[in-house]
């Protein structure tokens, strides 16, 4: 990916091993800035860093998910959250979406592909409210 554009992630999950292979798999994608939490605590803390992609397993011991991305999307609606989680769950899929979430992943063999996918949705849609309307995206985001 020539030219792509470089975005902040946060990987949220207790799972070490999951949050490697998630944190490689972007690296190998040319991302660099990536940071790992294994608590929604210090995440939500951390906030004031500007993510823009944060990667958020549903499932996490401390907090539930959804309460977990409320707390961000009123930090700042902008930021893009995946919520990874191990099970399919049409309502939780649906919840996921309707508290915000851009976009909702099973863990799989096919996770990688998936998140790639997701990442160039993002890239694109960033491409095209930029092209719309400069001023657009904060106005659309600001509604929700």
């Amino acid at each position: 990916m020539d030219n792509q554009p470089q975005f902040k992630f946060f990987i949220v999950d207790e799972d070490v091993f999951s949050a490697n292979m998630y944190k490689q798999y972007l690296m190998n994608m040319s991302f660099t800035d990536i940071t790992y939490y294994t608590n929604t605590k210090d995440c939500i803390d951390n906030l004031h860093q500007n993510p823009d992609i944060i990667l958020l397993y549903h499932n996490l011991g401390d907090i539930n998910g959804f309460k977990v991305l409320k707390k961000i999307k009123e930090y700042n609606s902008g930021i893009y959250v995946i919520i990874i989680s191990g099970e399919e769950n049409t309502k939780t899929t649906v919840d996921a979406l309707r508290f915000g979430a851009f976009d909702y992943v099973i863990k799989g063999n096919d996770i990688y592909e998936k998140m790639n996918l997701i990442i160039k949705k993002i890239i694109t849609v960033k491409e095209q409210l930029k092209a719309i309307y400069p001023g657009f995206i904060k106005r659309l985001l600001s509604i929700f």
